[in-house]
């Protein structure tokens, strides 16, 4: 990424005030444009990325002035083709239509029946996860039907707003009073799904189940399984990728699902290559041996010193493979950013742990110099 990079730059700037600005006098004569756009520029800059798209928001708001049934013939004139329909992942929309979601919210919370048609309209520009939640919260009885039918509807971006909008720790997103279990019946309908971008919506939503109960998740999957009314290869993919915390965290049961045993007859060993400096990489060799040609899943934790004598374990991904002829060696340079905004390297003694199919086997100390 280019050094000064700002993501909030990018998606919302003049040009994009601009854009928006335009489809809003095109759908209604008398929006007046220039107003509209010196008022969000007035303090957009100054502004992070949420706080933009709410501060646009209450601008379309003073703008086009009333409550949801008088403003909604307007939003849905101004509102530009669907996204491609022939597409079926990487196709998020444009952020710019984000604060059309939190202008819905802020003059639509007592008309829930219209505020979903819109909603419906808008994910089908660009996602509408969190301004569906607190729809969810006040009328959670009447999305929770609408999202029944939404499970059916032609555009995989409505579809995938029933999973990811009622996700447990969607990031950014308002909380939920939802049992972690209420969504399930809509994601039984939607695991099945051709497209991987809900696909991955529905795994991301189990993932996040699995901070709270990892076994429910399990037997989930199981179940799915059971249906085939998954591909083989996707319900594979969707497996892994649900799991994938579980996985760094060990879970024998996690472990076991995707083909590796926990208790594998596997030692290890580790090396550290030469000196691991701020700036530069820590080298290090690892030997596998054991039994045959048995399946390994094989992480990395770094135990890394953080002010005040505290430290903090982070894991990595080594290699998924299999041993040959009982061996195996890996190696990996691992980067040791000294610039890096989110997480402050500490020069002192470090560990490197290695993790065998859930299973630590291996670890010794290094010290990091700055």
């Amino acid at each position: 990424m280019a050094k000064n990079f700002s993501l909030k730059d990018q998606l919302f700037n003049v040009e994009k005030t601009r854009y928006l600005a335009g489809l809003f006098a095109g759908a209604d004569p008398s929006f007046d444009t220039e107003m509209f756009e010196g008022q969000v520029m007035s303090r957009l800059l100054d502004l992070e990325l949420k706080e933009r798209m709410a501060w646009i928001a209450a601008c379309l708001q003073r703008a086009v002035p009333g409550d949801l049934p008088e403003i909604a013939p307007v939003l849905l004139r101004a509102l530009p083709p669907p996204l491609d329909p022939t597409k079926t992942d990487d196709d998020f929309g444009d952020f710019i239509f984000a604060p059309l979601g939190d202008w819905v919210v802020n003059v639509g919370l007592d008309h829930p029946d219209l505020a979903l048609d819109v909603l419906e309209d808008l994910t089908q520009r660009f996602s509408m996860e969190w301004a569906i939640r607190p729809f969810l919260n006040q009328h959670s009885d009447q999305v929770m039907e609408r999202m029944e039918l939404w499970c059916g509807h032609d555009s995989y971006h409505v579809r995938r707003l029933v999973s990811e909008g009622t996700r447990p720790r969607l990031p950014w997103g308002q909380a939920v009073g939802l049992n972690m279990t209420d969504a399930l019946p809509l994601l039984d309908r939607l695991h099945g799904d051709p497209t991987r971008y809900v696909t991955r919506s529905v795994a991301n939503h189990l993932n996040d189940i699995t901070k709270k109960d990892p076994d429910l998740v399990l037997d989930r999957l199981k179940a799915w399984a059971s249906t085939k009314q998954q591909e083989q290869g996707e319900l594979r993919w969707m497996t892994s990728h649900t799991l994938r915390g579980l996985v760094k965290s060990g879970h024998p049961g996690a472990m076991k699902m995707l083909g590796y045993d926990p208790d594998a007859k596997v030692t290890a060993d580790v090396q550290v290559n030469g000196d691991a400096r701020i700036g530069e990489a820590l080298d290090f060799e690892v030997t596998l041996n054991g039994a045959g040609e048995q399946p390994v899943l094989v992480d990395y934790i770094i135990h890394f010193q953080r002010p005040g004598g505290k430290t903090s374990a982070k894991v990595h991904k080594l290699k998924q493979t299999a041993l040959r002829d009982g061996t195996l060696k890996l190696s990996k340079k691992h980067k040791l950013k000294g610039n890096a905004t989110t997480f402050k390297l500490v020069p002192g003694t470090h560990r490197l742990e290695i993790q065998v199919n859930g299973q630590v086997r291996a670890a010794i100390d290094f010290d990091l110099l700055g």
